[in-house]
């Protein structure tokens, strides 16, 4: 019995298979078919005919809107009396670059779903022909129309049989869904953002989001659209096309997760929601970047690594033509390496899905303490524990292109003027213009030292060399050494007391490794005991860092006068028409620091808050919460700080600088409160 089963299933499934699929249209480019996904109808039944594509490598169709070129399938079926069809159903597209166009449709496969029902008035024992016509556009290189003719003849039974029932649920899956998401849109001239809210949205669930709208033209096809994200919801940046815009935007709007995954939904946008940014050429986004580097030195991050350079250049007094272009070209290009290196890793961060912004490593309390023992390590070697003589770099000199790479790691908790706007413009672009405006950045922040490197003879001008260096050169230690103090106060706002206590005994370990190691300097070729002691010291202080990876945060420092900042919060002030203050700061950050001594917190200005009733809410960015790294992208930031003060009775908040004074906070007090 059991063989007789087996042999009919054998023989009857391939049959079944064979009935409910067309003979295939072939040509090299594709390999077209007609499938049912019955293998015998039922009277009065709904059932669904597939026209599918094989598409060969390197070429591609279309989808119902197809972008910039190209046309849409069409499948055509002569029906017999009493039967009906609906509409042609469409997979979800993909973005098919062709030179400087766009097109919207598919590589690889790709199945078209067209649903018919059958009249009640079949009858068991009849069988059924279907004839059908169909036309595709292929292309590669060139494009070149296809079409074909096809037939199924199917039984009529009392109940169905389902055939192709893997493929016909793959092309059902390869379908957008109604979105369980609520859409808006909002346009202002060159620019649209749709906005889109819904449970599980967030920086952490999103990789990637492309919008395909139905209709043509509404949309400049090639232009990025750019993804900003936050909890419970993101906007996507697009240019306007041509066409003028209907009341409603509809589309599919394809979603893919941090696992890769990829969503396909249908969205019926309505207007409102945020209005859109204005774009920047990138001549004026390289030159921001530029002019941002350069403030950086001005910036108190960058002190510490200052001293080092002041030494340097002391040392260039009297040099010889060459020993000035080496010095100053070790340092601008560690300082391009530098801002390159942060710049790929952004990059590849936000590839894989992970929020990365400005300053982005400071939120990591392990880099903290590595820091802090730098600077001591620095520090106690300005102080002449220990002494370090780097190997010859390109002509140049190793030390100076690895206080190149120190002076960008170091500047990093800092954002100058013109930087916030330059790197989140940067971050919507390809990667390669992404590296140039980081390699802007870099070189204006080396560009005084790079002019030495040009113009040799401004080192003319220095002080000449002599004993005043060595005690300059002590003196600048101490930079160094209140700079890892600051750095494990830091530590202290992520991780509390037990971090601290770890990065003070790491710091002992490095200050036993710089003396073993400068005792071993001092002692000559018998310091094989110091070197070795050196190396186990540094080792114990690194076997140190996992446990500060792994501590739990420390809770953030919130002011007297102000709350800790949260969406929800935000919406509830400003339901009662209060003017609401945010500000996003980080305990690493110094420029946020220096604007709360001196504009903020200040007397003056916390009277103005009083007096116009406005909310103060604090957003505390420094272990890199995801809430705020949104809200930060959402105002086109990569890093802190960020101050938005919302106007009473509602609209877009007000951005302030990131140098702040008590006039700017003042005037922009009056303001919110509508006055003048």
């Amino acid at each position: 019995m059991l063989r007789a089963l087996l042999l009919f299933l054998i023989l009857f499934a391939p049959a079944s298979a064979r009935a409910a699929e067309s003979a295939p249209v072939a040509s090299p480019r594709a390999t077209a078919t007609l499938l049912a996904d019955r293998a015998a109808i039922a009277p009065g039944e709904s059932f669904r005919l597939m026209l599918h594509l094989a598409l060969a490598r390197g070429w591609h169709s279309y989808w119902t809107n197809a972008g910039d070129a190209g046309a849409a399938p069409e499948l055509t079926v002569t029906l017999p009396e009493g039967w009906s069809a609906g509409a042609l159903q469409f997979p979800a597209p993909q973005r098919i670059a062709f030179g400087p166009l766009m097109n919207f449709g598919y590589t690889g496969e790709a199945g078209f779903l067209l649903p018919l029902t059958a009249p009640a008035t079949l009858r068991p024992g009849e069988r059924v022909t279907l004839e059908a016509e169909a036309s595709w556009l292929v292309c590669a290189d060139v494009c070149i129309p296809e079409e074909g003719r096809f037939a199924l003849t199917l039984p009529v039974e009392a109940a169905p049989r389902p055939a192709n029932l893997a493929r016909f649920l793959a092309a059902e899956a390869a379908l957008p869904r109604e979105a369980p998401f609520a859409a808006r849109f909002a346009r202002d001239g060159p620019r649209a953002v749709l906005s889109v809210t819904g449970e599980g949205l967030s920086p952490a669930s999103l990789r990637e989001a492309a919008f395909f709208p139905l209709a043509p033209n509404l949309i400049e096809n090639p232009a990025p659209q750019r993804l900003a994200a936050r909890e419970g919801g993101f906007t996507l940046t697009l240019t306007p096309g041509p066409a003028p815009w209907p009341g409603r935007l509809e589309g599919v709007l394809t979603l893919t997760d941090a696992a890769g995954v990829r969503g396909a939904y249908l969205i019926r946008a309505e207007p409102g929601g945020p209005l859109p940014s204005p774009g920047l050429p990138l001549w004026q986004i390289l030159g921001l970047a530029l002019l941002g580097g350069l403030v950086l030195n001005l910036m108190p991050c960058v002190f510490p690594v200052l001293a080092m350079k002041a030494m340097a250049l002391a040392k260039l007094s009297g040099a010889a033509r060459g020993a000035v272009r080496a010095e100053a070209l070790g340092y601008t290009l560690g300082v391009l390496a530098g801002f390159l290196a942060i710049a790929g890793l952004m990059l590849g961060l936000r590839a894989a899905g992970a929020a990365a912004g400005w300053g982005f490593q400071f939120t990591w309390p392990a880099f903290v303490a590595g820091m802090a023992w730098l600077m001591l390590a620095v520090g106690l070697n300005l102080s002449g524990v220990f002494h370090l003589r780097g190997p010859s770099l390109a002509g140049g000199h190793l030390g100076s292109f690895g206080t190149g790479l120190l002076a960008v790691v170091v500047a990093t908790p800092c954002t100058a003027p013109f930087m916030a706007t330059a790197i989140g413009a940067a971050l919507t672009l390809p990667w390669v213009q992404v590296l140039g405006v980081f390699a802007a950045m870099g070189l204006g922040l080396a560009l005084p030292y790079a002019l030495l490197g040009a113009f040799p003879a401004l080192a003319r001008v220095l002080p000449r060399p002599g004993a005043w260096m060595e005690r300059l050169r002590q003196f600048l230690a101490f930079p160094m050494y209140g700079a890892a103090a600051w750095l494990v106060w830091v530590l202290a706002q992520q991780t509390g007391p037990d971090g601290v206590l770890t990065a003070l005994a790491g710091g002992v370990l490095i200050g036993l490794a710089a003396w073993a190691y400068g005792a071993a300097q001092a002692s000559g070729g018998a310091g094989r005991l110091g070197r070795a002691m050196a190396a186990l010291a540094v080792l114990g202080a690194l076997a140190l860092l996992p446990l500060l990876s792994s501590a739990p945060p420390a809770s953030a420092a919130v002011a007297a006068h102000a709350e800790p900042w949260s969406p929800a919060r935000v919406a509830e002030l400003r339901a009662e028409g209060r003017p609401v203050f945010v500000n996003l700061t980080a305990a690493w950050c110094i420029s946020c620091k220096v604007n709360e001594r001196i504009a903020i917190q200040t007397e003056a200005t916390q009277a103005a808050m009083r007096e116009a009733n406005v909310a103060q809410l604090t957003g505390d960015w420094t272990r890199g919460e995801p809430a705020i790294t949104a809200l930060l992208r959402e105002h086109g930031r990569d890093g802190v700080p960020l101050y938005l003060l919302y106007p009473a009775g509602g609209g877009a908040p007000a951005v302030l600088p990131q140098i702040l004074t008590e006039s700017i906070l003042r005037a922009a007090i009056a303001e919110a409160r509508g006055g003048r």
